[in-house]
């Protein structure tokens, strides 16, 4: 008996094979790969994973699927199942470690599941992930749009698009209600003060209505006058709003505030 997909855990299984062969283009599989796939499901992209790297790390937080995993899983010795939120576990201390993520993402976990995996999982150097479509986008929008945001700005500094695939939603059971896409990014080397420019960047997203300036202070950033003074340091106005900066000038803005 299939196990039905759950909401609460934001659950869309894949359905048709299909997929899997533009998953394992875009995702670069090698022999040697150790993949790290969070929401692993029925097993239908572990079983595909596992049959082309060295080993795969499937981390499911549903323990009713465990019997179907186990079955898709069989004799295969080189697939590690853990159980339990992804968000919780401590995956540095997964060994061997891995060095790609690939996964059909649950999509009430995605976003901050990526953004925490590009400092708190500094080994993963490649990411092939299916996302809802807006999300996809979100990662990296343009300055200026509606979609631009402190993610944006975060996954842009630290990585590069390497692929992008519109997925029918017929290749997921239950078919979900939005658009989907694999995205497929590879690791830049993060800037250094990282967690101070996560700081900045957060802080001048925090209120969109707002100046930059403004947004910072009431984040309790920076006060006007210094964000001000460092904008100028840059070359922005001081009425320049978070939305027009490129991601780069992010890094030169923290820097000015320090």
């Amino acid at each position: 008996m299939t196990t039905a997909a759950k909401k609460a855990f934001g659950q869309h299984f894949l359905a048709d094979p299909n997929i899997l062969g533009v998953i394992g283009r875009l995702a670069e599989l090698e022999p040697d790969d150790i993949v790290l796939e969070i929401g692993p499901g029925l097993g239908v992209l572990t079983t595909f994973l596992a049959d082309r790297v060295k080993l795969v790390h499937a981390v499911e937080v549903d323990r009713d699927l465990e019997p179907q995993l186990a079955e898709a899983v069989g004799a295969r010795e080189n697939v590690q199942l853990l159980f339990g939120d992804a968000l919780r576990l401590d995956l540095t201390a997964l060994d061997p470690t891995p060095r790609k993520l690939v996964a059909n993402l649950p999509y009430n976990i995605a976003t901050p599941l990526i953004a925490e995996s590009l400092t708190g999982l500094p080994a993963i150097d490649f990411w092939c992930v299916m996302l809802q479509r807006e999300v996809a986008d979100r990662f990296f929008a343009s300055p200026g749009t509606k979609a631009y945001g402190s993610v944006s700005v975060l996954i842009q500094l630290a990585a590069e698009r390497t692929g992008l695939h519109a997925v029918a939603r017929t290749v997921f059971r239950p078919q979900p209600n939005v658009d989907s896409a694999l995205l497929a990014f590879r690791r830049r080397k993060l800037p250094p003060e990282f967690a101070e420019i996560k700081r900045v960047v957060e802080g001048a997203f925090s209120h969109r209505r707002k100046t930059l300036a403004n947004s910072l202070q009431l984040a309790g950033v920076a006060e006007r006058e210094e964000a001000v003074a460092a904008l100028a340091a840059i070359g922005r106005r001081a009425d320049s709003r978070a939305e027009a900066l490129q991601p780069p000038e992010f890094v030169d803005l923290t820097a000015a505030l320090l």
